[in-house]
């Protein structure tokens, strides 16, 4: 599968370990995933996630960047910017979410497969799916199915 790999996915893959269950065992399934599943499938990210990986402490930021560092980068093409729009207008994401909406404007114009995310708050949300999905098709484009590592390797044979 072609799969974009949004920013929260280097952050999990390389944080220092956690002391909350939840976000322990999301950091978990990122480092297995990204350990023995991504090697089946075609990578991608984007600039916009680089910057996004680069803030913070400068070590942690390292680590994010290395972490990419093969992973080719999609080009945000004018269609992806004004699908970033359109979605940022329709309501379905708050305006301060443009760098969400342009992730998801990103995978639907290059149409992956995947778009991999910890963002259940913007991105792998059920709860706003269904009405991405119905926009970016009146747009002329395909929603990727969003989820999370999680979600992908458990749906994955062995």
């Amino acid at each position: 599968m072609r799969i974009y790999i949004e920013s929260t996915i280097p952050s999990y893959l390389v944080a220092r370990p956690a002391r909350d269950l939840i976000q322990a065992a999301r950091q978990q399934l990122t480092k297995d995933w990204w350990e023995f599943k991504r090697a089946a499938h075609e990578l991608f990210t984007s600039q916009v996630v680089l910057d996004e990986i680069a803030v913070g402490e400068p070590a942690m930021a390292r680590l994010r960047l290395e972490s990419l560092q093969t992973v080719p980068l999609l080009p945000v093409t004018e269609e992806a910017k004004d699908l970033a729009r359109k979605i940022l207008d329709s309501g379905l994401l708050p305006t301060t979410a443009d760098r969400d909406a342009v992730h998801i404007a990103l995978a639907s114009a290059y149409n992956l497969d995947i778009l991999l995310s910890w963002n259940c708050r913007h991105i792998a949300n059920a709860a706003i799916q269904a009405r991405l999905r119905r926009l970016v098709g009146a747009n002329g484009f395909e929603l990727p199915v969003i989820c999370t590592p999680e979600e992908l390797m458990n749906n994955e044979n062995d």
